[in-house]
């Protein structure tokens, strides 16, 4: 999806104008994808724009950057603050999608980061919906890629590093080129993993279930770990459960979760119909009730927003 450029982007502690947002192309990170990066959103509520579960987000990239053994010159009340003030900046009244990152910068090359600087940005700007409307209303076309998650000791998969997402870009494009709007990834033992970005859930006699993260070496999603409470809060019952590819092809209903797509309807799996392959009802009073919560509406979840 084409970005819109807005017209700050925080570049350690300073506002640099947009087109004057640069690194040199020696930078480390962009040689041996030696970075860790967040999505976040900001929603239009009743009391201004807020940024969804924000403070979770950047102790997400901290972690990550901890994995990587990335000391961030920066705590997670700085950073937090570096959301707000980009998207203050900005004007984003609407809303917009947020891109922390943290990379290793310019002065070193090599495959040891360790003497390398660390520096941090944070861009923001208005996106859409990631899977498209049509997908989020009606559902998306998925098929199980040929390429599978990384084994999490080989790459670490419970942190969100920059380079590790060439796994997903390769799924992205085998499942475009083929005609379908996403990927899924199985684990290293054939086992559902998660998406090329987001999080699977699958609905099975009134029951949610999703595939445990660690073990099917998926990142554990924020929009995920959101859904569960908001279904628990709404009475139904989750799982976590290995899943294998016939799962979904004999789900009542399933969906994927993520910070960039929110909640969206699984039509298909492998040309497979998903139920009648229409969004369930489940999935449809989840997406309800999220959307709700991350524009302010639901009381219960105001504790979620950081008001910018």
């Amino acid at each position: 999806m084409p970005i819109t450029p807005t017209q700050y982007i925080w570049m350690d502690g300073e506002m640099v104008p947009w087109d004057q947002a640069r690194v040199h192309v020696l930078t480390h990170s962009l040689h041996y994808g030696s970075g860790v990066f967040e999505g976040v959103r900001a929603y239009k509520t009743p009391q201004g724009v807020a940024i969804f579960r924000l403070r979770e987000h950047t102790e997400r990239l901290m972690a990550s950057a901890k994995v990587l053994m990335m000391d961030v010159p920066y705590s997670v009340e700085e950073l937090m603050e570096a959301q707000l003030e980009i998207v203050r900046a900005n004007g984003l009244v609407d809303g917009c999608y947020l891109r922390p990152l943290v990379y290793l910068g310019y002065g070193e090359m090599g495959l040891n980061p360790l003497p390398c600087t660390v520096n941090v940005s944070v861009a923001a700007w208005p996106w859409g919906a990631y899977l498209g409307d049509d997908g989020l209303n009606n559902g998306v076309r998925m098929k199980i890629s040929s390429w599978h998650r990384h084994d999490p000791n080989a790459v670490p998969t419970a942190a969100k590093i920059t380079g590790a997402y060439v796994n997903s870009s390769l799924a992205k494009v085998e499942a475009l080129k083929a005609g379908y709007d996403e990927a899924i990834m199985l684990g290293g033992d054939g086992r559902i993993s998660e998406c090329t970005g987001e999080n699977l859930f699958i609905v099975r006699d009134g029951v949610i279930i999703t595939p445990p993260s660690s073990e099917a070496g998926a990142l554990k999603g924020i929009t995920q770990d959101s859904v569960i409470t908001i279904a628990r809060d709404l009475g139904y019952e989750i799982r976590h459960e290995a899943l294998i590819r016939t799962d979904l092809y004999l789900a009542d209903e399933a969906f994927l979760t993520g910070t960039a797509a929110e909640v969206v309807p699984i039509s298909s799996v492998d040309d497979r119909l998903v139920g009648d392959g229409k969004p369930g009802p489940v999935t449809k009073e989840i997406q309800k009730q999220y959307f709700a919560t991350v524009r302010g509406e639901v009381v219960r979840y105001h504790d979620w927003l950081s008001h910018a």
